[in-house]
């Protein structure tokens, strides 16, 4: 039986102390809290639990309340699990049970089982999971929540790939593909579970992730297979594998997003699960038929570059405390605008995770839901069953919100959703691809919104944009032609130092390494609303924001420039209108 006896031992441990006292013992509550608690439990005539009716009137959290719990059982208790949790044990139990059953194996050790659970006296769980595992159980106790938590990073519905036991530790150099001709598809499914093939998609995916590529593409050509990352908005040709083996690498990448390997006429798209030192990302794949082959382009959506605190987006101090103001709000519409990578969605999540906290509903709906942010109820589109934006805010509206994130307005029905939701006391964040601030007031009208409409709900609208930085291990100053000086200093103030990347193996030779944003930020006045409501155009809604100290974004860029973060081609690239 394992380590069954011995817990149940320790479940008929007699008299264990009951939960109130251990908890005022603690000093988690008072004696009157305790008491609050109790009556609270006899007038409303709960069913519940004391510790949940605790945590219902805020007295305590979960995490408190089952650390009490454990002690009582005389057994662990665990906090983070999904940060301790080895990803290969999770296999040893089906996800429809971890799912079912809210448990979640740890690690193994010399055929011990570690398993997190959140109900510690649940004995015929633990005999039951010691009869499917045939292992020695021994349990820890933790929260529901953590629980559910980790099975979404480490069990999504999707197979998961663990690529780092087949990488292992290898360079470039290691990886070699044997030629072989490709005739059928029988042939190509056998050559994509190849070990060279297996080896080099995977370690495609290990190189692109841990150079913080965002995209990697397979691009075939004639005689040619060149497979190139793109790395701060750039693209670097990365390796040159032999061309014959295109066909075997798009199908093994098929094969892992679950793709039909036998349709190379048609445009396909899916996913793929991947854990990468114990952390899981999702990748987006593409597929394109091409004269030479099928062009594969994969989508890396690493959470963890996804969480990026507000204070590090690189917004100004101005920009960032009025920004700070707008989000702050109790009600009304805060956009974010700009093109497809420009940083919109972190920005979004950055916003979210400093409004986060336990006295706010947060509900998102997202197309791709690109992190996960712990707290936040987030929802993915489905528009082949007609979840749409649309439908799917408006049953969040019958969730009672108090925050809510759109990923993107992209028609009448959405945007028309979204303004009654801020007008009926919510706080909306949602995105739009527009040039600048001002253009997403004008959008906003011509997908159908009543410019007084417009007026009365948009709060602040932030455009952005991504420059690359400096690299810091090859930076050097310079001294840059006349005009150049004299469109920055007119801007942003003198500035003594210009700098630049000289170019280094760090870097690629680029002379950059990662990217910061570039801003602007409106903030509507008086005078800014009434051009609105009155349906002003877009030339007169500029002159009127101006008026008012509107700085463009390439002032904020320049800002930076002065700062010897970026450099003025950089900046003036971005923000070209």
């Amino acid at each position: 039986m394992g380590a069954l006896p011995r817990h149940q031992a320790i479940v008929d441990r007699l008299p264990r102390l009951q939960l109130g006292e251990m908890l005022i013992g603690r000093g988690l509550i008072t004696p009157k809290q305790l008491g609050d608690a109790l009556e609270h439990q006899k007038e409303k005539g709960h069913r519940r639990l004391l510790g949940e009716t605790l945590v219902e009137l805020g007295f305590v959290t979960d995490h408190d309340v089952m650390e009490a719990v454990a002690e009582s059982y005389g057994i662990p208790f665990a906090r983070d699990i999904a940060r301790i949790a080895d990803p290969k044990v999770l296999e040893v139990l089906p996800r429809e049970y971890l799912l079912e059953h809210l448990v979640l194996p740890l690690f193994l050790v010399r055929d011990v089982l570690t398993v997190a659970v959140a109900e510690p006296a649940n004995l015929y769980l633990f005999e039951e999971i010691r009869r499917r595992t045939s292992k020695s159980v021994q349990i820890v106790a933790t929260t529901a929540c953590e629980i559910r938590a980790a099975l979404e990073a480490y069990v999504p519905a999707a197979n998961v790939f663990v690529i780092d036991d087949i990488v292992g530790n290898v360079d470039e150099q290691s990886f070699s593909v044997v030629e072989r001709e490709v005739a059928e598809i029988e042939d190509l499914r056998d050559l994509a579970g190849y070990s060279p093939v297996v080896k080099t998609v995977n370690w495609l995916l290990w190189s692109a992730v841990h150079e913080g590529a965002s995209d990697i593409h397979v691009e075939p050509g004639d005689r040619r297979l060149r497979i190139r990352f793109r790395i701060d908005g750039r693209l670097f040709e990365k390796v040159d594998p032999p061309w014959k083996m295109a066909a075997a690498i798009a199908s093994r990448i098929k094969i892992m997003a679950g793709l039909d390997i036998s349709e190379r006429r048609l445009p396909q798209d899916g996913d793929i699960h991947v854990m990468l030192e114990g952390r899981p990302i999702d990748l987006r794949v593409s597929t394109m038929p091409g004269r030479h082959g099928e062009k594969v382009v994969i989508r890396i959506i690493d959470s963890r570059a996804s969480l990026v605190p507000l204070e590090r987006l690189g917004m100004g101090t101005q920009i960032l405390e009025r920004w700070k103001d707008v989000i702050a709000r109790p009600n009304g519409i805060a956009l974010v605008t700009g093109p497809t990578g420009s940083g919109k969605s972190t920005t979004l999540y950055s916003v979210l995770a400093s409004l986060n906290g336990a006295e706010r509903n947060i509900s998102t709906v997202e197309d791709p839901i690109e992190a996960t942010l712990p707290g936040v109820n987030q929802f993915q589109v489905n528009e082949r069953a007609g979840f749409t934006f649309a439908a799917a805010l408006r049953a969040m509206l019958r969730q009672d919100p108090d925050i809510v994130m759109v990923g993107e307005i992209r028609d009448n029905e959405t945007a028309t959703t979204a303004v009654q939701a801020a007008l009926t006391g919510h706080l909306v964040f949602s995105t739009l691809h527009t040039n600048d601030s001002i253009s997403a007031i004008t959008r906003l009208v011509n997908v159908g919104v009543e410019p007084y409409l417009v007026a009365a709900v948009v709060r602040g609208v932030l455009a952005q944009r991504l420059v690359r930085r400096i690299c810091p291990h090859c930076r050097e100053s310079f001294e840059p032609e006349s005009h150049v000086r004299a469109e920055v200093e007119a801007v942003a103030g003198t500035c003594s130092v210009f700098s630049r990347g000289a170019g280094c193996a760090r870097c690629r030779g680029s002379g950059f390494a990662g990217r910061i944003g570039v801003f602007e930020l409106l903030i509507p006045d008086e005078s800014f609303t009434a051009a609105v409501a009155r349906g002003a155009s877009l030339q007169e809604l500029a002159q009127t924001a101006r008026a008012a100290g509107h700085r463009a974004m390439r002032a904020d860029g320049f800002e930076k420039v002065r700062e010897g973060q970026t450099t003025f081609e950089e900046v003036v690239l971005a923000t070209a209108s």
